[in-house]
């Protein structure tokens, strides 16, 4: 896995089952795991991307006013 770190996150499936997602970190690339165990591999760029999305999905979801 590269440096050994892997960090899960309970979610649930789309049938609302409870699963977990695994973030770890390979060749210097982040990839992630998620139900039914579909991956992405990302550069540290696209993480930054992803990062953004979240957040603003966050945001978005939460009502909250964006700075």
């Amino acid at each position: 896995m590269g440096t050994g770190k892997e960090w899960q996150i309970s979610c649930r499936d789309i049938a609302s089952r409870r699963r977990d997602m695994s973030v770890f970190v390979s060749q210097g690339h982040v990839v992630v795991t998620v139900p039914p165990g579909e991956a992405a591999v990302l550069t540290p760029l696209e993480v930054g991307r992803l990062r953004a999305a979240l957040r603003d999905a966050v945001v978005n979801a939460s009502g909250m006013p964006e700075n």
